[in-house]
Formats: C-alpha cells, sequence, structure tokens
C-alpha cells in the first residue's frame, strides 16, 4: 500500500515479534517500509481493513472482491526453463518455458516496484510428513492474502522455529504489478512464473488467493515425485477403521470438497495430497471450497464455516445494511469460494500425516453429456487410462473465460494444470502403489443424467453419497455387475438406498438412439485426446480404451 501520509497501523509495533533471522534482503527485498511478520489472523484482519482490502461480514468471515481476477489464469502459468530442471518438464500447453533473462528482468522491476512498500510475511511449509515437508515463505502486499497463506498452510509451532526459519521455495505476489508483455514476452499483463533453479516464484497482477496456492502446489507436483512421493490432485477421508482411507481426484466442481466432508466419515484435507512409503499425508492445512449455492441440508460442514471469524470469503455478495452474505448470489462469479483452516471442520483428523495407504481410489467426473454411469469399477490399466485422460467438465467460473454451459475438458491426472511432469510419470507411480497396497479404483460420475446440461439434471447428491458410501464399505463387493459396451469397465446393477434405473444412464434418456449417439462421440473425444499421450503409454493401458459403437454393437 503506497504511502502519502505515514500512519501507525494496528499491528505495526508487533510487526516483528515473529520474524525469521532469514532477511527479506535475501529475496533482494530492500528499502521497504514495515514488515509485517507472521501476524495471526486477529492482526491480519485489523491491517487488512485498515487499508480498505475488505469487510468483516456476518459471524465474523472476511470478505473480498478479487476484482478481475475470479479465477486461475490457467493460460498465464510459465515455467523458467533453466539447466537443472528443463529435462524433466512435460513443456506443453500449462507449462511454457519462459527464459531465465525473462524472469530475472521480471523479478528486478518486481523488487524495485516494491521498494517502500509495507510487506506481510508468512513462514510455513507445505506438506505434513516432516520427511517430505518443505519449509516455504509467503511475501505479499495484502493483508488479506498473508491471511489466506496463513488458512491454507502448516505453521510453525514455536517462537523459535519462526526465528530460525530458512525457507527451500519463496512466493511472492503483488497484485498491483502489471508486467509489459512486450518487455516480458508474456500473453498479458498477468503471470504466475516458477523458477525451479532459484526456488522462487512470482504471483503478478491477479487478486485471486487460489493462485498462491495452485503456484505452490505445482511446485509440489514437480518436486515430490522426483523423491518417489505421489503427489495428487484429490481430497481424502477415513472411516472409523485406521486403513478405510480413500482418495478422491476430480477437478474444481466434480465435488471433490464436498464429498469428502462426509459427516460419518473424518476428513484428512480436501485437495492437495503426497502418498508415501508410509501413507497419504495433506498438503496443507486448510481447505478453499467453492460455495456457491451451499446448504446447510446437503454442505452443513462447509456452510457452517462461511459463518465463522477466520475464514476468507471471495466475490460473496453481501447485504452492507445487516452484513448477511447471499450464498446463491453469482453475479460477480460461479466461483465463490471460501478459505479456512482445516479445523473448521468439526470432524477432521487431528494429525495431517496418515500412517495407512487408500483401500479405495475415486476418480470424480462430471460428465455433462448425461451419459456415463453414476459408478464404474476399473481394473488397473482402464484406472491408468482414465487417470491420464482425466475427463471431466469445466464448471462455470473456476478458469477465466467460462460461460454458463460447461465445457467437456480432458485434464490428465485430474490436475493437468498443476502436473510439471508427463502425465504416465504420475501414472505410473500411482500404479505402482495401487499394486502393491490392493487400492480399488472406481468412476463415480456427479454430473447430469437424462440428458446433457440444458436438458437433464444434476445426479442427486444423495444417490451419490449412497453410491459411494456403498463402494467404501464394501456393499458392491458381492452384487451383479454389468460390462459396460463402449468403456469396458464394470457397472454394478444393484446398489442399497439407490434406485436401480439410477445405474443405468440410458434409462432417463427418452431416445435412446440419442443417447447411443451421444455418448459415442464422447467416446471418439476419449480417443482423440489420448493420442497425445500415445508415445509415452504402455500398450496395455492403450488397449484399455474406449471402443466406438460401430465396433461392438
Amino acid at each position: 500500500m503506497t504511502k502519502y501520509l505515514e500512519f501507525e497501523t494496528p499491528a505495526m509495533k508487533h510487526a516483528k515479534d515473529l520474524a525469521s533471522e532469514y532477511g527479506l534482503e535475501n529475496h533482494g527485498l530492500k528499502d521497504l517500509d514495515t514488515v509485517f511478520w507472521n501476524l495471526p489472523a486477529p492482526a491480519l484482519y485489523e491491517e487488512a481493513i485498515f487499508r480498505g482490502e475488505g469487510h468483516v461480514v456476518n459471524g465474523g468471515p472476511f470478505l473480498v472482491y478479487t476484482g478481475k481476477w475470479t479465477a486461475r489464469a490457467a493460460n498465464d502459468k510459465y515455467i523458467v526453463s533453466e539447466h537443472t530442471t528443463e529435462d524433466k518438464i512435460w513443456w506443453g500447453e500449462y507449462n511454457r518455458p519462459i527464459t531465465e533473462e525473462k524472469f530475472q528482468g521480471i523479478y528486478n522491476r518486481l523488487t524495485a516496484f516494491l521498494q517502500g512498500e509495507e510487506l506481510f510475511v508468512q513462514d510455513c511449509y507445505v506438506g505434513a510428513d516432516k520427511n517430505y515437508a518443505m519449509p516455504i515463505r509467503i511475501i505479499t502486499d495484502r493483508a488479506w492474502q498473508s491471511l489466506f497463506a496463513r488458512n491454507m498452510f502448516i505453521r510453525p509451532k514455536s517462537m523459535d522455529e519462526y526465528k530460525k526459519f530458512v525457507p527451500e521455495f519463496t512466493l511472492i505476489a503483488s497484485p498491483s504489478f502489471k508486467l509489459d508483455p512486450r518487455i516480458d514476452g508474456t500473453r498479458s499483463e498477468t503471470a504466475m512464473v516458477i523458477n525451479f533453479g532459484k526456488r522462487t516464484a512470482l504471483v503478478c497482477n491477479s487478486s485471486y488467493g487460489g493462485e498462491i496456492k495452485k503456484t505452490m502446489f505445482t511446485v509440489m507436483n514437480f518436486l515430490k515425485p522426483l523423491e518417489g512421493v505421489m503427489a495428487m490432485h484429490c481430497s481424502a477421508n477415513v472411516g472409523k477403521e485406521k486403513n478405510d482411507v480413500a482418495l478422491f481426484f476430480g477437478l474444481s466442481g466434480t465435488g471433490k470438497t464436498t464429498l469428502s466432508a462426509d459427516p460419518a466419515r473424518n476428513l484428512i484435507g480436501d485437495d492437495e495430497h503426497g502418498w508415501s512409503d508410509e501413507g497419504i499425508f495433506n498438503f496443507e492445512n486448510g481447505c478453499y471450497a467453492k460455495v456457491i449455492r451451499l446448504s446447510p441440508e446437503a454442505e452443513p460442514e462447509i456452510f457452517a464455516v462461511t459463518r465463522q471469524f477466520g475464514t476468507i470469503l471471495e466475490n460473496v455478495i453481501y447485504d452492507k445494511k445487516s452484513r448477511l452474505i447471499d450464498l446463491d448470489d453469482e453475479s460477480i462469479t460461479e466461483n465463490t469460494r471460501a478459505s479456512y483452516p482445516l479445523t473448521f471442520i468439526p470432524n477432521a483428523v487431528d494429525d495431517l500425516k496418515f500412517d495407512a495407504h487408500p483401500e479405495n481410489v475415486i476418480f470424480l467426473t462430471c460428465d455433462a453429456q448425461g451419459v456415463m454411469p453414476p459408478i464404474a469399477r476399473l481394473d488397473m490399466n482402464r484406472a491408468m487410462y482414465h487417470f491420464i485422460s482425466g475427463y471431466t467438465s469445466k464448471i462455470a467460473g473456476t478458469e477465466i473465460g467460462l460461460g454458463i454451459e460447461p465445457e467437456i475438458a480432458f485434464s490428465a491426472c485430474f490436475g493437468a494444470p498443476f502436473m510439471v511432469h508427463h502425465p504416465f510419470y504420475y501414472a505410473d507411480l500411482l500404479r505402482k502403489k495401487m499394486e502393491k497396497h490392493k487400492t480399488r479404483c472406481w468412476l463415480v460420475n456427479t454430473g447430469w443424467v437424462g440428458g446433457k446440461f440444458g436438458v437433464g439434471k444434476r445426479i442427486s447428491i444423495r444417490h451419490t453419497r449412497n453410491l459411494l458410501n456403498a463402494a467404501l464399505e464394501g456393499k458392491l463387493d458381492n452384487v451383479e455387475y454389468r460390462k459396460d459396451k463402449l468403456f469396458g469397465f464394470e457397472v454394478p446393477l444393484s446398489c442399497p438406498n439407490v434406485p436401480e434405473d439410477v445405474l443405468e444412464p440410458s434409462n432417463a434418456w427418452g431416445n435412446k438412439k440419442e443417447y447411443w449417439n451421444r455418448y459415442d462421440a464422447l467416446v471418439s473425444l476419449y480417443i482423440e485426446n489420448f493420442k497425445k499421450y500415445s508415445d509415452g503409454v504402455p500398450d496395455e493401458v492403450l488397449a484399455a480404451g474406449p471402443k466406438r459403437v460401430k465396433d461392438v454393437l
């Protein structure tokens, strides 16, 4: 916040109480005004309010509007091409190269831009397993984004730990710093740039909190697999038995957060995890949930946090007189969000590192075509095929440029924008762990039934929960299955508390010919999409792909 007059801000007198001895000059940040180190949530509230960054709404959440950036700028992510890592990166649509010289130019201008400014620092960790945890430093020029980092990542436990903290990776976020594409070689004035050689990431000209979170996830997705840890875009929960761990892979909008926050199971985490030889561990200490049209009946745990002090609400509409929020109002974006500590969920586990291996892996797909079955059991080769394919539909608001109607998408590993290695690198690591621990795999459709978007309706969350619970509790082990004619996976013919008609998606279509035509069209998209991976994938996985109608009917 550039100042023309000097003011004493609420936390200025204790800004350095939790400062690290490893100062910001080590990052090239000099001639700064006050630096606020590791402030707790109440102090960050005060600083953010003092700066006019947002508003406190009913119940205590801090509400912010992120302006132009209400979603990730997926096309504006860059990775520096440098000799220590360039041969390990799968360059392409989501991993765009930028030169070391361009990065250094951006970095030099950013550090100059921040001279004389007040900055906020959060020293924290990504990864709850101490064997694989990475110390990180998040430097921001907004108080609320410092609270976001504090919510999402894992904090040191003592003053001495803060004092001795030395980061292994540093992220600097400055929403008001604009790039110049003519000079910087970027697509626009906005960019997220990762330099693995210098262990530094920049978030420039975006106020969307998710860019901080996902940039650090991308970093972990590159580094941890090199140590034999499967980095996963998934939520995780556990049943009453310690070994009853389930992983839920899926893109934003598929129900990953909602389905894992099941009152009957304990939540390990809602988005990003590692799978080591010892078990599952959360990368984070917080949740970043979509809150559009949340209801206290369907999602009571997440709904409750939207009325709680410490939660950050992004782009939610509120009434200025009463300070009551309206979770049904999508006038700014469909992608309204809440950032909150994992401890706000009553049934969250106490330890973010869980020494158990998954019994079940669930791939969540939001099929907006209305043709996929609500649940299917996959053998290992089909599991690899669907994991690499990552079929779903992008839901309105989750990325810049999306309209109201969902778009068919194939996102490798159910998180292509955050994956740095070739998709088969992750798939092979996942296969080895699943085979070693005899993990079962399910494909669950949380999308439409009875027709495509605009014709059919989205499947009942009650049916989806009942199907999932049956799978996780072993109630689908001994039922009769049919083999899907096009994909070859197994679909149960019955499930407790789910009407049998729901298990056969064609039953909800009045015109069966139209159903098969649309199903066949989806298969053709699967086959075409997989061609880009065929050179790096074994023949048995290629053979597990779907067949066209003309070849099987």
